[in-house]
């Protein structure tokens, strides 16, 4: 079932968006790569701030699902804990081998992350608008990671 976002999650979550749209954005037009290079440097600009932002994010959300764990209790509990470290795992271990490789294990890291949402979800450890929230940040993540894929 679909819930109304409140406004403070939906705004900070469009506002975590903004370095994995730039990044896409750098990749197509090239006066914007030209002015994030002068303005911010090579770092903020195409596949770089995308693979760095994005490993960063999804880590973050290790902890965000660990949260949500400490909200159960028993196997449900456990469930949330072990899932919980995934997600930084998987930047440990899979990030890396050039900017198309990186950039595809992100898109995997995150198309995974939403199941792992979905769980925590569907066991009432999250608030009833978070999947509403998730699918659409995560869809705006994919696109522009594979943006930067293809």
């Amino acid at each position: 079932m679909i819930r109304r976002i409140p406004t403070t999650p939906f705004l900070l979550g469009l506002a975590g968006l903004i370095p994995f749209v730039w990044g896409a954005l750098t990749l197509y037009w090239d006066d914007a790569a030209a002015l994030g290079n002068h303005l911010f440097g090579a770092r903020f600009i195409g596949p770089f701030i995308q693979i760095y932002y994005g490993s960063i994010i999804l880590s973050f959300m290790s902890g965000v699902i660990w949260g949500f764990a400490a909200r159960g209790t028993g196997p449900v509990a456990t469930m949330g804990y072990v899932l919980s470290v995934i997600p930084a795992l998987w930047v440990f271990f899979m990030v890396g081998g050039g900017p198309i490789s990186a950039m595809t294990y992100l898109a995997f890291g995150f198309a995974g992350l939403l199941g792992i949402d979905w769980l925590m979800w569907k066991n009432d450890l999250t608030p009833p608008w978070w999947m509403s929230l998730r699918i659409l940040l995560t869809s705006i993540v994919l696109a522009s990671l594979i943006a930067g894929i293809l």
